[in-house]
Protein backbone atom coordinates (compact mmCIF):
# COMPACT_ATOMS: atom_id res chain seq x y z
CA UNK A 1 0.00 0.00 0.00
CA UNK A 2 1.44 3.37 -0.95
CA UNK A 3 1.65 6.34 1.38
CA UNK A 4 -1.32 8.12 -0.19
CA UNK A 5 -3.70 5.22 0.38
CA UNK A 6 -3.06 5.33 4.13
CA UNK A 7 -4.72 8.75 4.34
CA UNK A 8 -8.39 8.87 5.27
CA UNK A 9 -8.79 11.92 3.01
CA UNK A 10 -6.37 13.27 0.44
CA UNK A 11 -7.94 16.16 -1.48
CA UNK A 12 -5.93 18.14 -4.01
CA UNK A 13 -7.29 21.27 -5.69
CA UNK A 14 -10.94 20.24 -5.47
CA UNK A 15 -13.17 22.72 -7.33
CA UNK A 16 -16.88 22.70 -8.02
CA UNK A 17 -19.20 25.11 -9.72
CA UNK A 18 -22.97 25.41 -10.05
CA UNK A 19 -23.70 27.14 -13.32
CA UNK A 20 -21.35 30.09 -13.58
CA UNK A 21 -20.70 30.29 -9.83
CA UNK A 22 -17.68 28.54 -8.35
CA UNK A 23 -18.59 27.14 -4.95
CA UNK A 24 -15.19 25.50 -4.33
CA UNK A 25 -12.10 27.11 -5.84
CA UNK A 26 -9.36 24.60 -5.12
CA UNK A 27 -9.56 22.87 -1.75
CA UNK A 28 -6.54 20.83 -0.66
CA UNK A 29 -6.43 19.01 2.65
CA UNK A 30 -5.35 15.73 4.19
CA UNK A 31 -6.89 13.86 7.10
CA UNK A 32 -5.05 10.96 8.66
CA UNK A 33 -6.55 7.94 10.42
CA UNK A 34 -7.15 8.77 14.06
CA UNK A 35 -7.90 12.45 13.36
CA UNK A 36 -11.09 14.38 13.96
CA UNK A 37 -11.07 17.57 11.91
CA UNK A 38 -13.57 20.42 11.99
CA UNK A 39 -14.51 22.34 8.85
CA UNK A 40 -15.84 25.80 9.66
CA UNK A 41 -17.04 28.73 7.55
CA UNK A 42 -19.99 30.98 6.89
CA UNK A 43 -23.08 29.93 4.95
CA UNK A 44 -22.22 29.50 1.27
CA UNK A 45 -18.51 28.97 1.87
CA UNK A 46 -18.62 25.49 0.30
CA UNK A 47 -18.48 23.25 3.39
CA UNK A 48 -21.43 21.03 2.56
CA UNK A 49 -20.50 20.87 -1.12
CA UNK A 50 -17.04 19.60 -0.21
CA UNK A 51 -18.50 16.99 2.14
CA UNK A 52 -20.91 15.79 -0.56
CA UNK A 53 -18.01 15.40 -3.00
CA UNK A 54 -16.15 13.22 -0.50
CA UNK A 55 -19.34 11.19 0.00
CA UNK A 56 -19.55 10.67 -3.82
CA UNK A 57 -22.86 12.54 -4.06
CA UNK A 58 -21.30 15.23 -6.27
CA UNK A 59 -18.38 15.14 -8.67
CA UNK A 60 -15.72 17.84 -8.66
CA UNK A 61 -15.25 19.95 -11.78
CA UNK A 62 -11.51 19.99 -11.15
CA UNK A 63 -9.00 18.47 -8.77
CA UNK A 64 -9.13 15.05 -7.14
CA UNK A 65 -10.01 13.48 -3.81
CA UNK A 66 -9.06 10.09 -2.41
CA UNK A 67 -10.68 8.30 0.52
CA UNK A 68 -8.37 5.58 1.83
CA UNK A 69 -6.72 5.57 -1.57
CA UNK A 70 -9.94 5.32 -3.59
CA UNK A 71 -10.82 8.10 -6.02
CA UNK A 72 -14.23 9.61 -5.28
CA UNK A 73 -14.98 10.11 -8.98
CA UNK A 74 -13.47 6.94 -10.46
CA UNK A 75 -14.23 4.42 -7.71
CA UNK A 76 -17.33 5.69 -5.85
CA UNK A 77 -18.48 2.22 -4.78
CA UNK A 78 -15.13 1.57 -3.09
CA UNK A 79 -15.33 4.94 -1.35
CA UNK A 80 -18.87 4.31 -0.08
CA UNK A 81 -17.77 1.12 1.65
CA UNK A 82 -15.59 3.23 3.95
CA UNK A 83 -17.78 6.28 4.48
CA UNK A 84 -20.58 7.10 6.87
CA UNK A 85 -22.28 10.31 5.70
CA UNK A 86 -24.67 12.22 7.93
CA UNK A 87 -26.47 14.91 5.94
CA UNK A 88 -27.98 18.03 7.49
CA UNK A 89 -31.45 16.66 6.63
CA UNK A 90 -32.29 13.36 8.32
CA UNK A 91 -33.67 11.76 5.14
CA UNK A 92 -35.91 9.29 6.99
CA UNK A 93 -39.14 7.60 5.92
CA UNK A 94 -41.75 9.32 8.09
CA UNK A 95 -44.48 6.72 7.58
CA UNK A 96 -42.20 3.94 8.83
CA UNK A 97 -41.36 3.27 12.46
CA UNK A 98 -37.88 3.78 13.84
CA UNK A 99 -37.18 0.05 13.64
CA UNK A 100 -38.62 -0.22 10.12
CA UNK A 101 -36.33 2.61 8.99
CA UNK A 102 -33.31 0.68 10.26
CA UNK A 103 -34.52 -2.60 8.76
CA UNK A 104 -34.95 -0.96 5.37
CA UNK A 105 -31.50 0.64 5.58
CA UNK A 106 -29.91 -2.66 6.62
CA UNK A 107 -31.51 -4.40 3.64
CA UNK A 108 -30.29 -1.73 1.22
CA UNK A 109 -26.78 -1.93 2.67
CA UNK A 110 -26.72 -5.72 2.68
CA UNK A 111 -26.28 -5.75 6.48
CA UNK A 112 -27.68 -8.16 9.03
CA UNK A 113 -30.90 -7.13 10.74
CA UNK A 114 -29.58 -8.43 14.05
CA UNK A 115 -28.87 -5.86 16.71
CA UNK A 116 -31.09 -3.12 15.31
CA UNK A 117 -32.99 -2.75 18.57
CA UNK A 118 -29.66 -2.42 20.37
CA UNK A 119 -28.68 0.34 17.94
CA UNK A 120 -31.87 2.23 18.79
CA UNK A 121 -31.20 1.75 22.49
CA UNK A 122 -27.70 3.15 22.05
CA UNK A 123 -29.04 6.42 20.63
CA UNK A 124 -31.73 6.66 23.28
CA UNK A 125 -34.71 5.62 21.17
CA UNK A 126 -35.56 2.23 22.71
CA UNK A 127 -38.90 3.51 24.01
CA UNK A 128 -40.05 4.61 20.53
CA UNK A 129 -38.85 1.61 18.53
CA UNK A 130 -42.28 0.99 17.04
CA UNK A 131 -43.42 4.62 16.74
CA UNK A 132 -43.76 6.25 13.34
CA UNK A 133 -41.05 8.77 12.58
CA UNK A 134 -43.50 11.49 11.57
CA UNK A 135 -44.17 12.06 15.26
CA UNK A 136 -40.49 12.44 16.15
CA UNK A 137 -38.90 15.73 17.14
CA UNK A 138 -35.98 17.01 15.05
CA UNK A 139 -33.57 15.80 17.72
CA UNK A 140 -35.08 12.30 17.75
CA UNK A 141 -34.81 12.15 13.96
CA UNK A 142 -31.16 13.15 14.27
CA UNK A 143 -30.56 10.29 16.70
CA UNK A 144 -32.26 7.82 14.36
CA UNK A 145 -30.15 9.05 11.43
CA UNK A 146 -27.07 8.41 13.57
CA UNK A 147 -28.21 4.86 14.32
CA UNK A 148 -28.71 4.30 10.59
CA UNK A 149 -25.27 5.69 9.77
CA UNK A 150 -23.58 3.24 12.14
CA UNK A 151 -24.96 0.31 10.15
CA UNK A 152 -22.23 1.11 7.61
CA UNK A 153 -19.48 0.52 10.20
CA UNK A 154 -17.56 3.46 8.67
CA UNK A 155 -13.84 4.12 8.69
CA UNK A 156 -14.50 7.75 7.79
CA UNK A 157 -17.30 9.84 9.24
CA UNK A 158 -18.48 12.77 7.12
CA UNK A 159 -20.84 14.72 9.37
CA UNK A 160 -22.75 17.81 8.24
CA UNK A 161 -23.73 19.86 11.32
CA UNK A 162 -23.87 16.68 13.43
CA UNK A 163 -25.03 18.44 16.59
CA UNK A 164 -28.00 20.23 15.02
CA UNK A 165 -31.16 19.82 17.12
CA UNK A 166 -29.45 17.59 19.69
CA UNK A 167 -29.80 18.12 23.43
CA UNK A 168 -26.86 17.58 25.78
CA UNK A 169 -27.40 13.79 26.07
CA UNK A 170 -27.67 13.62 22.26
CA UNK A 171 -24.41 15.55 21.87
CA UNK A 172 -22.75 13.06 24.23
CA UNK A 173 -24.02 10.15 22.12
CA UNK A 174 -22.73 11.78 18.93
CA UNK A 175 -19.31 12.36 20.49
CA UNK A 176 -19.20 8.78 21.75
CA UNK A 177 -19.77 7.49 18.21
CA UNK A 178 -17.06 9.77 16.82
CA UNK A 179 -14.66 8.63 19.56
CA UNK A 180 -15.41 4.98 18.82
CA UNK A 181 -14.58 5.40 15.13
CA UNK A 182 -11.39 7.33 15.95
CA UNK A 183 -10.27 4.75 18.52
CA UNK A 184 -10.75 2.01 15.92
CA UNK A 185 -8.29 3.82 13.65
CA UNK A 186 -10.85 5.71 11.62
CA UNK A 187 -11.25 9.44 11.07
CA UNK A 188 -13.92 12.12 10.96
CA UNK A 189 -14.52 15.39 9.14
CA UNK A 190 -17.19 17.55 10.78
CA UNK A 191 -18.85 20.53 9.12
CA UNK A 192 -19.58 22.88 12.01
CA UNK A 193 -21.35 26.18 12.46
CA UNK A 194 -20.74 26.14 16.20
CA UNK A 195 -17.51 24.64 17.57
CA UNK A 196 -18.65 24.42 21.20
CA UNK A 197 -20.44 21.04 21.04
CA UNK A 198 -17.25 19.48 19.62
CA UNK A 199 -15.06 20.89 22.40
CA UNK A 200 -12.31 18.43 23.19
CA UNK A 201 -13.07 16.32 20.11
CA UNK A 202 -11.23 18.22 17.39
CA UNK A 203 -7.57 17.78 16.52
CA UNK A 204 -7.66 20.61 13.98
CA UNK A 205 -10.06 23.21 12.65
CA UNK A 206 -10.00 24.28 9.00
CA UNK A 207 -11.88 27.34 7.77
CA UNK A 208 -13.35 27.71 4.31
CA UNK A 209 -13.67 31.24 2.94
CA UNK A 210 -15.02 31.80 -0.56
CA UNK A 211 -14.36 28.18 -1.52
CA UNK A 212 -10.77 28.00 -0.28
CA UNK A 213 -9.06 26.85 2.90
CA UNK A 214 -8.18 30.08 4.68
CA UNK A 215 -6.88 29.05 8.07
CA UNK A 216 -5.99 26.07 10.21
CA UNK A 217 -5.62 25.76 13.93
CA UNK A 218 -5.32 23.21 16.69
CA UNK A 219 -8.23 22.80 19.08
Amino acid sequence: MNAESTLAIDAQGVARRFGARWCLRGVSLQVRPGEVVGLAGTNGSGKTTFLRILATLLKPNAGSALVYGHNVSKAPDDVRRHVGFLAHAAGLYEDLTALENLRFAAEMLGRSREGLEASLDRVGLARVTNDRVRGFSAGMQRRLALARLMLVRPRLLLLDEPYANLDLPGIAIMNAVITEVRNAGGAALLVLHELAPAAGMLDRVLTLVDGRIAAEGAH
